[in-house]
């Protein structure tokens, strides 16, 4: 591909998909052909409307060699796989002289197994929910469902779950399929010649472009083992997610309640002495737990220890007798212990990396209301895994509509590995950051307003000012208002008090599926919605249905977050700024996501209040600020109300 072609494939991209070109997208999409050319590494902030998609996905088709996007949610992989690229594909067909292909690629999970289908679950727990199949009708939820994916079975040609509709629960879905630890491997499972996850696979290494999500690129880089096909491009969009989906990847977890399921499973396969063995430091481990405090642990106590250097020598043992889940004696029909194997060694991998113990890995308890407590640790960074493993062998281009923090991309370059931009010297990588800005006009269609009167929030206790002021920001948008709130309780308040002040609905996240709550609120002008993380990110809804978004406060991560915490800690020893390294960089990057869900289209327009503050009188709000969209800055409450009112009259007149 030329230079000089590429304006022509992106606006016959552009045209198929009926989009508008932008300048941005054309600035984009040179700066990515450069980058594969060259086998350097970018990072592109494309604020909302630009068409990054298109952006990076016309030099990746052009380019010839395979290309794998990773990206974060399934709304977007979905859209890419069946939208963007049979379009795009289509309309430089003729350009390119050649149709490149492209595939979906998920984790084995994410795909029905034929031998749990056909053979059952085993596991003990669920014992006779299979039998219900035999039933001309099943009486419960989980049986229907049970019967349903076996018809859907015939039927379907992915074996995809996103692919059923309607959906199942995590429930249901969890009998039939498998993790690939638990998977027996085509060459020795009846059912592998018709395997989705090994089809799915398969078109995966004949594709051009592979489709896949963080996790699974995590899975593939860090775990090594090697899932994805190999390639010389990685796109990586909604990049801002990447270092957070790495660490879960990445953490390790154990539960009483999981350890007791490996004992469960396991106790049949193995002679009587490693089966008492594992039994009783599942029950020593049960012990510790049932008096762990949530906080982080710099050392290891020595009872739970000691209760760790048993369930990892038990489960060693466990393990030798079973053999190991790579052991070609392992038979097609021996799914329990397969499934027996995965179980116990997954224990023993966490056991014995806790028990090492690493200057690198941060150890912690968690307690849940429901679920109990679990013991997790993580690593204190995954910078220099993402280095080492990901932008060593390749081309990585990412992309999103946040990247640049307080003015530049050094932050989030250095959560991923990068020294900042320009550093020189043969051991740095080399790469560039680039924004190519939006196409929305934002100092004239939005209004930033930080509430400096109000109190600033404390950790604890009711916000009497932060109600009274947010009560009337809804009163006189005529609601229209999207709630962000830093937790599910401060969530939950909000919404009772308003409930009983104002004529408004006000939905909750949670009373009801975040798709029927964002179609509702979407749909009703006056109504408002409430609700903590998936919000700040996952809503989309241009028009008037959303004309202020509001924010409780900075959502800078809790003190007693032990990960966080760790971090902070670790840079300020390192001779750094902890706070504005971690715990400003991750309110930068939410607030960003947050005010992001205001402008989603040319006729936008609105106001982002955000009723903390420190926004305005802290020496970290500039940085904070700097990091929103560029709308008109104020603290007069009473310009706001009236520009509100205004807005809300407007959308009242045009019948909206």
């Amino acid at each position: 591909m030329t230079k000089s072609s590429l304006p022509e494939l992106l606006h016959a991209a552009v045209t198929a998909v009926g989009g508008v070109e932008r300048p941005g997208q054309v600035t984009m999409a040179e700066a990515v052909a450069e980058a594969i050319d060259d086998n350097s590494h970018l990072l592109v902030q494309a604020g909302t409307g630009t068409g990054k998609s298109l952006g990076y996905l016309v030099p990746a088709l052009a380019h010839g060699e395979r290309v794998v996007v990773a990206t974060a949610t399934l709304a977007l992989q979905r859209q890419l796989v069946e939208r963007d690229l049979p379009r795009t594909v289509d309309a430089l067909h003729p350009l390119l002289r050649r149709r490149p292909e492209f595939a979906m690629l998920k984790g084995r999970s994410n795909y029905l197994c034929l031998h749990r289908l056909h053979e059952g679950a085993p596991q003990d727990e669920e014992e006779g929910l299979f039998d219900q199949f035999e039933a001309a009708a099943p009486t419960s939820k989980l049986g229907q469902d049970l019967l349903r994916m076996r018809d859907w079975a015939d039927e379907t040609e992915t074996g995809d779950r996103d692919d059923l509709t309607p959906g199942v629960s995590d429930r249901a879905w969890s009998q039939v399929s498998v993790s690939s630890r638990e998977c027996l491997g085509a060459s020795k499972c009846a059912y592998g010649a018709e395997c989705f996850a090994e089809m799915a696979r398969e078109r995966a290494k004949l594709a051009d472009v592979v489709v896949t999500n963080h996790a699974l690129l995590a899975i593939d880089a860090i775990e090594g083992a090697p899932v994805l096909p190999q390639h010389e491009v990685l796109i990586v969009d909604e990049a801002h997610e990447l270092v957070s989906r790495v660490t879960g990847v990445a953490t390790g977890e154990l539960t009483p309640g999981q350890v007791d399921r490996a004992v469960r499973r396991a106790a049949k396969l193995v002679n009587e002495k490693a089966a008492d063995a594992l039994q009783t430091a599942s029950e020593t481990f049960e012990r510790v737990m049932e008096l762990a405090l949530p906080g982080r642990l710099e050392e290891i106590p020595e009872d739970l220890g000691y209760a760790l250097l048993a369930l990892r020598d038990a489960s060693r043992t466990v393990i030798s007798a079973l053999g190991s889940t790579r052991d070609k004696s392992v038979q097609d029909e021996d799914a329990v212990r397969k499934q027996a194997l995965a179980s116990v060694e997954n224990i023993h991998a966490v056991a014995e990396r806790i028990t090492l113990g690493s200057e690198y890995d941060v150890v912690w308890y968690e307690r849940h209301d429901r679920f109990g407590a679990s013991l997790r640790v993580a690593p204190l960074s995954v910078s220099g895994l993402l280095r080492e493993k990901l932008f060593a062998e390749r081309s990585v281009v990412l992309t999103s509509a946040t990247l640049k923090l307080g003015g530049d991309f050094n932050g989030v370059g250095a959560s991923l590995g990068l020294a900042p931009e320009g550093t020189g010297g043969e051991e740095v990588l080399q790469w560039k950051g680039l924004d190519v800005g939006s196409p929305f006009d934002y100092p004239k269609q939005g209004i930033l307003y930080v509430a400096r009167h109000l109190a600033t929030p404390g950790r604890e206790g009711s916000r009497g000012d932060m109600m009274d002021e947010l009560a009337e920001l809804v009163e006189a948008a005529g609601g229209r208002t999207l709630g962000l709130f830093s937790s599910m309780r401060a969530a939950k308040t909000a919404a009772e008090e308003l409930r009983g002040r104002l004529d408004k609905p006000i939905l909750l996240q949670g009373e009801e599926t975040l798709g029927e709550l964002i179609k509702t609120f979407a749909g009703d002008p006056e109504t408002c919605l409430f609700g903590t993380l998936s919000l700040w990110q996952g809503v989309d809804v241009p028009g008037p249905g959303c004309q202020l978004v509001v924010m409780d406060r900075i959502p800078f991560p809790r003190p007693d977050d032990p990960l966080m915490s760790a971090r902070q800690k670790a840079v300020e020893e390192a001779g750094g700024n902890g706070f504005m390294a971690v715990a400003a960089t991750h309110a930068a990057l939410l607030m960003a996501q947050g005010a992001g869900r205001l402008v989603r289209a040319t006729g936008d327009r609105g106001v982002v209040a955000v009723l903390d503050p420190r926004l305005s009188n802290a020496r970290y709000g500039s940085y904070l600020r700097a990091s929103l969209p560029d709308f008109w800055y104020t603290t007069d409450r009473n310009q706001v109300r009236r520009s509100l009112a205004a807005i809300d009259a407007a959308a009242k007149a045009d019948g909206k």
